[in-house]
């Protein structure tokens, strides 16, 4: 939620969290675990000492690494072959992806975009050198931002950051760090949601101010990536140092690695005079970016194609429009998750959010401007609906915990008192204090299901939109690439997350793992 869904964007939320340079100590309690069915753990100390000693070694980790910098138990994204390798790649790849959607690549290599295997493939194993050299030459060729791209990049973050300032709301809290930060933001999502969109529609030439056409995120796409990477390059050394010199709050510093602080980032909260940067990078720009791209490739292809609408497009632009609408709904669920508490500021998140986000979550939709799916309108609206299906339960689940917890677990859960784990940890802050912090482990609906039930629902609709694009039959491979990302994406998500609540929770993450065996999908995985 998307990440999500802005995929860079992770679900999973903690009510109390510390910030990365703090370290988790799970300890004994009396009355260990408390549920509404009476689930109780052993109270025999060794094995629970036990437990948490495992819990803390996983995998060569240790409570250490969290004084290090570093991502959740691992020692970063470096510890992952192939995130780390598109990381390096990362800014070509998306210069790459949006030649092979432009008008540029149809024009000089007729259908092939549409034919990889058969066509790309086979070209370059039959020369490989000249097809390296063809591809390093493809992806150059629009490195360079074009003025109408840059103006239309800066003038779309331009109006983002004037209704995130200006736009009334109701203020709400993130979790405290241990450094006694306790994040504030306007909650105004929604708004911003609506007015952007109504806006965008009033200044292009389908409303009455007639500034744009409204399929002007294509037309400028490859300028835009373009000056997105470089903007976003500079943007991560500019965090880089303002955390190390210049911190917003006490939750910053070096894990003593410059690669690392590039990456990873420096600081938790960054803040100029006032403006959140994760919240406006990650949301404000990234999301509505994503939202009015698909309406904008679905008219461009609409005008291209001597006004024929394209059903496949035509359905996915507008389930994704309604999946960042319930992003932005759920907004301040997504303040509190771990992709704000936990990630710090960084190349990883930032430029994932100004780059890659735009770059690859709409590479499918994009595919179809110039090569339409074809699907016919019940194929269309079927795959539409199972979209959508997906989109109502990845919100259902979201807002369940959101009520669990808001509650204190004195709420229905599917119309039984709920199942949980009340799980108490210590944190121990820079300055050597402790502190029991208190987290409750909901084992029932939804997440009594699979722990991360969620994901599954946000890869229906993800798979959903790529198959809208007719990969299998009609447009070749190239735009199921989202979807095969995400999934990857997700389960190393689970998987690493399942390692940092071990080492958070020790022997209460045992026994809520032993309720709800399962990461994603019960019986597989």
């Amino acid at each position: 939620e998307s990440r999500t869904h802005h995929h860079y964007h992770q679900r999973l939320r903690t009510k109390e969290q510390s910030s990365i340079s703090s370290f988790f100590l799970s300890r004994m309690v009396n009355n260990n675990s408390i549920t509404s069915d009476n689930v109780k753990k052993s109270d025999n100390k060794e094995k629970i000492a036990a437990a948490t000693t495992r819990s803390s070694n996983n995998d060569g980790s240790s409570n250490e690494k969290y004084n290090e910098g570093t991502n959740y138990v691992e020692a970063g994204i470096e510890a992952n072959a192939i995130f780390f390798g598109l990381i390096v790649a990362g800014p070509f790849l998306t210069l790459l992806f949006a030649y092979l959607t432009s008008e540029e690549m149809e024009k000089e290599y007729p259908g092939m975009a549409s034919s990889p295997l058969t066509g790309m493939v086979s070209s370059c194993v039959m020369d490989i050198a000249g097809c390296g050299a063809s591809i390093i030459k493809a992806g150059l060729s629009i490195a360079l931002p074009t003025k109408d791209a840059t103006l239309f990049i800066v003038s779309f973050m331009a109006y983002a950051l004037l209704l995130d300032v200006t736009l009334p709301g109701s203020i709400q809290y993130g979790p405290e760090t241990s450094t006694g930060h306790i994040p504030q933001y306007v909650d105004n999502g929604v708004l911003h949601c609506i007015l952007y969109t109504f806006s965008f529609w009033a200044g292009s030439n389908l409303g009455p101010l007639k500034l744009f056409d409204f399929g002007i995120m294509y037309d400028v796409f490859p300028g835009s990536v373009a000056f997105l990477n470089i903007f976003g390059i500079i943007f991560c050394v500019f965090l880089m140092l303002k955390g190390l010199y210049f911190p917003s709050t006490k939750d910053s510093g070096s894990s003593g690695s410059l690669f690392k602080d590039y990456v990873w980032g420096t600081e938790l909260y960054p803040r100029i005079f006032g403006l959140d940067l994760k919240r406006f990078i990650n949301c404000r720009f990234s999301m509505t970016y994503w939202q009015l791209a698909g309406l904008s490739f679905c008219y461009r292809s609409y005008t291209l194609n001597d006004n024929n609408l394209d059903y496949g497009l035509m359905f996915a632009a507008l389930s994704q429009y309604l999946y960042l609408f319930k992003f932005f709904l759920w907004e301040m669920g997504y303040m509190r998750s771990i992709d704000i508490i936990v990630d710090r500021a960084g190349f990883e998140i930032q430029w994932g959010c100004l780059v890659w986000v735009p770059s690859v979550y709409t590479l499918h939709s994009r595919f179809c401007v110039l090569h339409p799916s074809q699907l016919s309108f019940i194929h269309s609206l079927f795959l539409f609906v199972v979209s959508m299906a997906g989109v109502v339960l990845n919100y259902m689940a979201d807002r369940e915990r959101d009520v669990f917890r808001a509650t204190n677990g004195k709420c229905q859960v599917w119309g039984r008192d709920p199942r949980y784990i009340t799980a108490e940890y210590e944190i121990i802050s820079n300055d050597g204090k402790k502190t029991t912090k208190k987290s409750l482990l909901l084992a029932s609906g939804f997440w009594g299901v699979a722990r991360h039930f969620q994901y599954f629902f946000e890869l229906m609709a993800a798979w959903s939109w790529c198959l809208l694009s007719n990969p299998f039959s009609q447009n070749g491979i190239l735009p199921l690439f989202y979807a095969v990302f995400l999934t990857y994406l997700l389960i190393d998500r689970a998987d690493r997350d399942s390692k940092k609540c071990h080492l958070k929770y020790g022997a209460y993450y045992e026994e809520y793992c032993r309720l709800v065996p399962y990461k994603i999908l019960p019986g597989i995985y």
